[in-house]
């Protein structure tokens, strides 16, 4: 089944393969377009941002956001997905791009990962209501996954309550709420990019 493609970079217009099923949610290109916008644009992030950034994937799916970060130029990907239809077409994604040698994918839960390295930019994409976020961030942080200063990006649904205390940026896209947020940043409160 084909899904979403690649927005934009040096795998621009590559379609992604999605698992049968419902159990898979892939961002819709608008609102990962949004997120992009913003990771380039915001004075938290900056343009050069991602050119240095190791990407970790959470909830990964298909992978789009992780791809997405590489064909702009983020040097390096972790995949963590425990879905084994979803696995399948993440390798295929990975293999469709070429991205092997920059990519690392962790068959597990995200909620009892193995140990991990640092990487600076976190997304985080799970099923819809069930309050996955913190649970998530826990076990993340528990093994070593994170840098010293990562930026994070979640997707949530209705009836997902996470919040964290000073998000840098909160925009809505349908169903989903895209929020953006690091421990050390400041949030930029200027009608462009303060919270909606």
């Amino acid at each position: 089944m084909s899904g979403p493609r690649i927005i934009a970079g040096l795998w621009r217009g590559k379609t992604l393969l999605t698992p049968a099923g419902l159990l898979t949610r892939p961002t819709n290109a608008r609102a990962r377009q949004a997120v992009f916008d913003i990771l380039l644009h915001a004075p938290w992030a900056g343009p050069d941002f991602l050119q240095s950034a190791r990407v970790l994937d959470v909830f990964a799916g298909t992978g789009a956001y992780a791809l997405e970060a590489l064909s702009r130029g983020a040097v390096f990907a972790t995949f963590i997905e425990n879905n084994r239809d979803a696995l399948r077409a993440l390798s295929a994604n990975i293999s469709g791009c070429k991205a092997e040698k920059i990519t690392k994918i962790i068959a597990a839960d995200a909620l009892h990962p193995p140990p991990g390295a640092a990487h600076d930019l976190i997304f985080l994409d799970p099923p819809y209501a069930q309050n996955l976020i913190p649970q998530a961030i826990a076990a993340l942080a528990t093994a070593n996954f994170f840098s010293a200063d990562p930026l994070f990006v979640a997707e949530l649904g209705p009836g997902d309550e996470f919040a964290p205390p000073e998000p840098l940026a909160v925009r809505q896209h349908g169903k989903a709420r895209i929020v953006f947020w690091s421990h050390t940043a400041k949030p930029d409160r200027s009608p462009s990019w303060g919270d909606r």
